[in-house]
């Protein structure tokens, strides 16, 4: 709130960030964050930065909501990223974005996905299966984490971006990824199966069969959170199209639950370039038993899972390599009694 108000209170040429021209300027490395949590993103931009062997060379693209666009603003206004580059956008603003465009938004206004949400004791909103609390997350509803789907219409001057979520931290140089050769392919990620694990049957519903005709169920899954994306092979392939088509065939949602995983492995089948595992090791929010080395050779860790590191519930062993890079000294944070 002390944020917000703060940043409302500034004439309009305060509110500006330096640096402007980089935001368009294809020969840098770009990075598109999309959160609604001030503190989280200000990991990944601290880590990325203090890692960065040409911090001047590092552009960050942060889309929020229109409740956190002031609090955010404010952060990096106050918290400058060194010699990088930082832009802060509001999802509520891209006026393409709306249901006429994009289906899930379509569906999330439907009365049955609100149902689906917000009558969950009523045995008759709920197919088998999904009374799962997993499915339940709000953040499912947020069009900040569909949003990774519109990637070329958020930044159609550039060629090549890194995704990131908020529940990483970078932990090396990411410059490495810009050169990385996709053979063609639009994605480039770490794959995540085992010799079992996380194959597309365990996302997706292969007893339909316009998923059985289409897909391998025993295609390799792979992770979101870190991704590099060809954005010019990504137009060229209608990538946003494909999505379009699946999730227009996902209303009643027997293709799949929820998430964006799914649809993910979907639009992105057989266009995803595996990268190597040590850029992006994941578990951090529900695995106990990740080897210490992995994680510390690691360019990136992702605490996907329940178990977030800014939560009392983090796993105490794995905390300390999101909180290294917050200032706990900070006024503000002690202001809100946070500590490590």
């Amino acid at each position: 709130m002390r944020l917000t108000i703060e940043y409302y209170l500034l004439p309009p040429e305060k509110r500006r960030f330096p640096r402007s021209e980089n935001l368009e300027n294809p020969n840098l490395y770009h990075y598109a964050l999309f959160s609604d949590n001030v503190l989280a993103a200000s990991v990944v931009v601290n880590s990325t930065i203090l890692n960065a062997k040409e911090p001047e060379k590092h552009v960050f693209h942060l889309v929020t909501d229109k409740l956190n666009f002031g609090a955010m603003n404010m952060w990096f206004l106050l918290n400058p990223p060194g010699k990088a580059t930082i832009h802060v956008e509001n999802v509520d603003e891209f006026k393409w974005l709306n249901s006429s465009y994009c289906p899930v938004l379509r569906q999330l206004e439907s009365a049955a996905m609100k149902a689906f949400y917000f009558n969950q004791g009523h045995p008759s909103t709920l197919s088998s299966g999904s009374s799962n609390l997993k499915y339940r997350n709000p953040k499912y509803l947020s069009m900040l984490n569909h949003l990774r789907f519109y990637l070329p219409e958020v930044y159609p001057k550039l060629d090549k971006i890194l995704f990131l979520d908020d529940d990483i931290v970078v932990q090396k140089d990411l410059t490495g990824l810009w050169s990385v050769n996709l053979h063609g392919k639009v994605n480039g990620a770490v794959e995540t199966c085992g010799e079992s694990f996380h194959r597309f049957d365990k996302y997706l519903n292969f007893s339909n069969p316009h998923i059985a005709r289409n897909f391998d169920p025993n295609a390799c899954g792979w992770a979101y959170g870190m991704n590099i994306f060809d954005l010019k092979e990504w137009t060229r392939r209608d990538i946003t199209g494909i999505y379009h088509k699946w999730q227009n065939m996902n209303e009643d949602r027997t293709l799949w639950k929820l998430g964006t995983l799914p649809p993910g492995l979907i639009t992105f089948y057989r266009l995803t370039h595996p990268i190597e595992k040590s850029w992006h090791v994941l578990g951090l929010g529900y695995n106990p038993s990740i080897d210490k080395s992995d994680i510390e050779n690691a360019a990136v860790i992702h605490y996907n899972g329940n178990m977030k590191p800014w939560l009392e519930l983090a796993m105490t062993k794995y905390r300390s390599y999101w909180t290294k890079y917050i200032k706990y000294d900070h006024p503000y944070l002690r202001g809100c009694n946070l500590g490590e």
